[in-house]
């Protein structure tokens, strides 16, 4: 069941990316957790119901566990790319929901949303993990 060289170099850039960032929310103030969840609440509304403080430990949480999975050769890559997924739609869903993030056509990113925009490469790797090795196996096979 290997890991191939390709799925290795997506799991560990967004992996390291991904649980870098949750390391450096674990001491997250009551205040940016705040800001975040108001983000993230955009996306998932549900969010919006959970203490601050609490959503910042459960986002922190949550960003080390994903990122240790995707740096974690025996975590199949198809798992960990669903785990990616849904994390990237969170993002993509807090992004084109909140306002000023979008132009008018509501896809293109404002200045201001380029930083949440920008996490679209991450839905891009989660594809790929998810349906890569499958595409690998039939070009095999047609050879």
């Amino acid at each position: 069941m290997g890991i191939s060289i390709a799925n290795a170099a997506l799991r560990l850039v967004s992996g390291a990316f991904i649980l870098n960032s949750g390391i450096n929310k674990l001491r997250l103030d009551e205040a940016s957790a705040a800001g975040l969840q108001q983000m993230a609440s955009n996306g998932i509304p549900q969010l919006g119901e959970i203490e601050p403080a609490t959503f910042g430990k459960m986002l922190s949480v949550g960003e080390i566990s994903l990122g240790s999975a995707l740096l974690l050769p025996l975590i199949p890559s198809r798992l960990a790319g669903l785990g990616l997924g849904v994390f990237s739609g969170s993002l993509l869903a807090a992004y084109l929901r909140t306002p000023g993030m979008t132009e008018s056509d509501g896809v293109r990113p404002t200045q201001d949303g380029t930083a949440l925009a920008k996490d679209v490469w991450l839905a891009g790797i989660a594809v790929a993990l998810i349906f890569g090795h499958k595409a690998a196996k039939k070009s095999k096979k047609k050879k």
